[in-house]
């Protein structure tokens, strides 16, 4: 419903959010292997499969399908660099971008790594425990960018963001409204009798993950919602 085009939110403590900037990079440097020709055997050696992950107790895959030799534990962390289009690097990516500086800012850029990864694990291990015999890889940053905005909401939900609404309206909104609404509409999702190829248990994964992190994770001093800030 939104794209988040920009917010209006400064950085404090860091000079640059190198960290967001490095895992945006990775995930592009990654997906033009995979457009280069990486086959989707390859790619699922590096995903999650739930099936698989479950049954073999974290231990290396032997599905036919596959042709690397990837440990299953190592997938919860191989699977969020990898995406199935560039539709779905690019939204993840521009996600990541307008808000990940923020949340990199009140934690620091060590610990917003760590974030981010956490976030993506937790993400991925809440998708196999709620559709543990599912065959399908999961792959994407989107548990772990679940958590960014999970996080970003607790921060800064006063701060005004620019998107386009339906992909055509610029409007300029709270990130509590634009925000809120995307997770809103997670939930609403999983709710549904037929819930589809995405994985939104993983984007609930990562939101919870995100939300119990920043509070624990963030600088001393930074406070949660925006308190301190004057009125708009």
């Amino acid at each position: 419903m939104f794209v988040p085009l920009h917010d209006e939110n400064s950085l404090k403590a860091i000079k640059l959010q190198y960290v967001t900037i490095g895992l945006i990079i990775v995930n592009v440097v990654v997906f033009l292997f995979e457009m280069a020709g990486l086959n989707e055997a390859v790619i699922a050696s590096f995903a999650i499969v739930p099936a698989e992950l479950a049954a073999a107790g974290g231990m290396v895959g032997d599905a036919p399908d596959q042709t690397v030799a990837v440990p299953e534990r190592l997938t919860l962390l191989s699977y969020m660099f990898f995406h199935g289009d560039i539709f779905h690097l690019g939204g993840n990516m521009l996600f990541l971008w307008v808000f990940g500086d923020n949340v990199e800012d009140a934690v620091g850029h060590l610990k917003f790594l760590v974030f981010y990864l956490v976030c993506g694990v937790f993400a991925g291990l809440m998708h196999v425990f709620m559709v543990p015999a599912s065959p399908h890889p999961l792959i994407g940053a989107s548990g772990a960018v679940a958590g960014v905005i999970a996080a970003y909401l607790m921060l800064h939900p006063r701060v005004r963001v620019w998107v386009l609404a339906f992909q055509a309206i610029p409007l300029r909104l709270s990130a509590a409204f634009v925000l809120g609404v995307w997770v809103v509409s997670q939930f609403v999702m999983v709710m549904l009798p037929e819930i589809g190829p995405v994985a939104w248990w993983a984007h609930i994964g990562g939101l919870i993950a995100g939300a119990v992190l920043i509070v624990v994770m963030r600088r001393p001093g930074v406070p949660l919602f925006d308190r301190g800030l004057g009125a708009a």
